[in-house]
């Protein structure tokens, strides 16, 4: 196929364009990871927390919407094992693991003829992912929004997991969102880019309205990394924005868990119905009810490059071209040897 950028990652997962929908929890959904997919880039679904019994229909969902390559996201804090079999038994060949150690893992997923993307946080562990099989490494830097494995900002870390693990692909993620900042994880040697805060406001994104629109109203300045968000996942630290919960613990003092303003009280109702309390890592989706700007609204540092709502294929043709056109600026400004 015709590829916009060619590197080695993108013809290992045989995309035209190398940048990868983060899996943004409960925002995922079929047709956002299906647009991404049939615009080049590699879609992705998070499974982690969706009833195993919905699965089977889901992907059925994302097969009839693209024949191109996508893949699912499982966090391994939770034991992945069900959901894992159910997706290679109905096709999926492209896995992603966060959040623990994929070496148990990997097997099975060779097995069915798949692949395995690992999110890391150091040089040290994407030398471990990679000898325990993993093909692809995800060095996720401390800008990014949603839960952060590690401390090390993506420009420190994307040079040394290239290093560490050379030859085997990397992708760069925390804090891009635009084709300046894939043009510079490229120069930086990955192989391609991962984005989730972008992908929060395209137009198949089922992120909240409330939420979207405090994204975009968001500059550089407006995100948190923090453990305040903490209900349904303790200790596990995250970026989110800044809103009135962490302004008023914040002008309490930061009292720790259990003495936390209004912890307890429930602040508006899940899209399915479910009651979400104050600090609970929720994040707000289309069919929430009540406080929505007081839940848990995740976004990287990239997000005051944010402008407007548009379609995911968008955003993957119109990042990638940006990258390009940098990329090719670049040369033509590098001074020449006469």
């Amino acid at each position: 196929m015709s590829r916009l950028i060619d590197t080695a990652f993108a013809r290992l997962l045989d995309l035209e364009i190398p940048i990868v929908q983060a899996p943004v929890g409960g925002a995922s959904t079929a047709a956002l990871a299906a647009a991404v997919s049939n615009a080049g880039g590699l879609g992705t679904l998070s499974i982690t927390w969706r009833d195993p019994a919905t699965l089977p229909a889901l992907l059925g969902e994302m097969r009839a919407a693209t024949d191109r390559p996508f893949a699912i996201n499982l966090v391994l804090a939770w034991d992945p094992a069900e959901r894992l079999r159910i997706a290679l038994a109905e096709g999926v060949r492209i896995v992603s693991f966060f959040w623990g150690d994929p070496a148990p893992w990997v097997d099975p997923v060779h097995a069915a003829g798949g692949l395995v993307l690992h999110t890391v946080g150091s040089a040290a562990e994407a030398r471990r992912a990679v000898a325990a099989g993993v093909d692809v490494v995800v060095a996720q830097g401390w800008e990014a929004g949603g839960h952060v494995w590690g401390e090390t900002s993506t420009m420190a870390l994307v040079p040394r997991v290239v290093d560490a693990v050379h030859p085997a692909p990397v992708v760069a993620a925390g804090g891009i969102a635009d084709g300046r900042g894939m043009a510079a994880a490229l120069m930086l040697g990955a192989g391609g880019v991962w984005m989730g805060t972008r992908f929060l406001v395209a137009a198949e994104s089922a992120a909240h309205p409330v939420w979207q629109d405090l994204l975009i109203a968001a500059d550089e300045t407006a995100t948190t990394y923090t453990t305040l968000f903490d209900g349904g996942w303790p200790d596990a630290p995250l970026r989110a924005l800044r809103n009135d919960a962490f302004a008023a613990w914040e002008a309490a003092g930061r009292p720790p868990h259990g003495r936390r303003p209004g912890e307890g009280e429930t602040i508006a109702t899940g899209e399915d119905g479910r009651p979400i309390p104050r600090y609970a890592n929720d994040g707000p989706i289309i069919g929430a009810t009540g406080d929505i700007a007081a839940m848990c609204c995740y976004a990287g540092q990239g997000v005051g490059l944010l402008a407007r709502r548009q379609p995911a294929r968008e955003i993957v043709r119109e990042v990638g071209n940006a990258a390009v056109a940098r990329v090719r600026h670049l040369a033509s400004v590098v001074g020449r040897d006469e």
